[in-house]
């Protein structure tokens, strides 16, 4: 098969999966679809590659924001901003081909989830909050930023978990 179309299958597999769940689990609540999401971008970017997994990445946040799960459109950039820096990561330190590929995994769960929620924390309750949403009442303000702290790096955590826990039963299934 062409390895195009190959990726843009699969690609497309993750997206469908990923809009789905995150459709199914929004009753669920953040901490719950948001490690879905996470699990889905690290495995993404395992199985795929990392143009797939930035282009997943991409798309969550758009999807998010049209079934009310993201609170406001001005944040998605930074969403997606915080995704693609998670992928990017899991990439570059998942694919290190040196000592036990399990501890490789783990550090670059680590990075990536620290990462994701260093950009989402400074650039949502930093920059976009203060700066672009100064419209907001004090409540709505502190609720979204408390969104974007801890929650993320739990998500991110939770999900990288989940992704490391199910890639070799996934890595047999595809060959």
């Amino acid at each position: 098969m062409d390895k195009r179309i190959l990726w843009i299958t699969r690609t497309a597999v993750f997206i469908a999966l990923l809009v789905s769940l995150q459709a199914a689990t929004r009753p669920l609540g953040q901490f719950v679809t948001g490690s879905i999401v996470n699990l889905i971008l690290a495995v993404s970017v395992m199985t795929c590659g990392m143009s797939s997994g930035t282009v997943v990445s991409a798309i969550s946040p758009m999807m998010a924001w049209l079934f009310g799960i993201a609170p406001n459109p001005v944040l998605v950039p930074f969403i997606i901003v915080g995704n693609i820096v998670f992928v990017l990561l899991w990439h570059f330190i998942g694919n290190i081909d040196k000592g036990n590929k399990y501890v490789v995994y783990v550090i670059a769960m680590i990075a990536a989830a620290c990462a994701k929620f260093s950009v989402l924390y400074l650039g949502i309750v930093h920059i976009a909050i203060p700066l672009l949403l100064q419209d907001l009442s004090e409540q709505a303000a502190a609720m979204m930023s408390g969104m974007f702290g801890i929650p993320q790096l739990i998500t991110a955590t939770v999900g990288g978990i989940l992704a490391i826990a199910i890639f070799p039963t996934l890595r047999k299934a595809i060959k």
